[in-house]
């Protein structure tokens, strides 16, 4: 689909982004083609109304999908209708003027500095395995330490190594930023390079799993998962949650917003601030230390 190939081109979407988009877009022209019992062509598609809408909406609101992805569904499709419009020549309104759901956004549940620490800790004794253990206290140890996504950590290759005091990171939309490395995570990944027994090349990713494959999140999700149930930590105490407390452990203790949201490679100060679990006096004390006024 050309409308796919132009929203990889133009913004940057990820492979995921681009098959969520895909998804969305195909789950609507056949509801659609179920609601008109007919093909949805050219001329269907821009016949499309106000009425269509709602019943799609209330079709998916029917079958369980939640508010939040509604508004992703509905996104796509304002995206591609946006698009097409513009060169076929029909009148999208029906669509565009479509109101998103409202939801609420879920805050972000960081750890305590103590709890980040002990999840360090505790990952390590999940694995009766060195070199395994080195490797998922080294995952974790570059979200807490760095603030990476489990995507970005995953996606180290042998070409990094060893890790200098500096780190490029690639991040979502080919967002390009630079991330200090602590000298406590160069040492966890060094000391995971020294005991895992898979070879080592430029252009793999240097953590594998235990044949040797590239590791998936999945594992460290569930090594988190067991390990905070020893803790008697929630279900939020997740490898993203890790990102969280980087972010608002640095913030409490005096870093600039401005400069957490270029670590963390956020688009905008709002989302940085979503990130970070400080009250609103806080925040309003470093921002004035970050912004003074003559």
């Amino acid at each position: 689909m050309h409308w796919l190939d132009a929203r990889k081109a133009l913004a940057g979407a990820s492979d995921n982004t681009i098959a969520a988009y895909q998804g969305d877009i195909a789950d609507f022209l056949s509801f659609m083609t179920m609601h008109h019992a007919e093909p949805q062509g050219l001329g269907a598609i821009a016949r499309i109304s106000v009425g269509d809408m709602r019943s799609w909406m209330a079709d998916a609101r029917k079958s369980g999908v939640g508010a939040r992805s509604l508004a992703r569904k509905l996104s796509a499709v304002k995206s591609f209708y946006r698009w097409l419009a513009e060169r076929e020549g029909f009148e999208p309104t029906a669509v565009l003027s479509t109101r998103t759901p409202k939801f609420q956004n879920k805050l972000p549940r960081p750890l305590a500095k103590d709890a980040a620490r002990a999840m360090i800790e505790t990952v390590e004794l999940q694995s009766d395995s060195d070199w395994v253990a080195a490797r998922d206290v080294a995952v974790v140890t570059l979200l807490y330490g760095c603030g990476l996504r489990i995507s970005e950590a995953l996606g180290l290759t042998g070409a990094d190594t060893p890790l200098p005091q500096v780190l490029r990171i690639i991040g979502k939309g080919g967002k390009e930023r630079v991330v200090p490395v602590l000298p406590v995570a160069r040492e966890a990944v060094d000391t995971y390079l020294r005991l895992c027994p898979h070879p080592q090349d430029t252009d793999q990713a240097i953590f594998r799993g235990v044949r040797g494959k590239p590791l998936g999140p999945r594992a460290i999700q569930q090594v988190m998962a067991k390990a905070r149930m020893q803790l008697g930590l929630p279900a939020t105490a997740t490898p993203h949650a890790m990102r969280h407390s980087f972010a608002t452990h640095l913030l409490e203790a005096g870093g600039d917003l401005r400069t957490i949201q270029e670590l963390l490679g956020h688009a905008s100060l709002s989302t940085t601030q979503a990130y970070t679990a400080v009250d609103t006096a806080r925040l309003m004390e470093v921002y004035n230390q970050a912004h003074p006024r003559a």
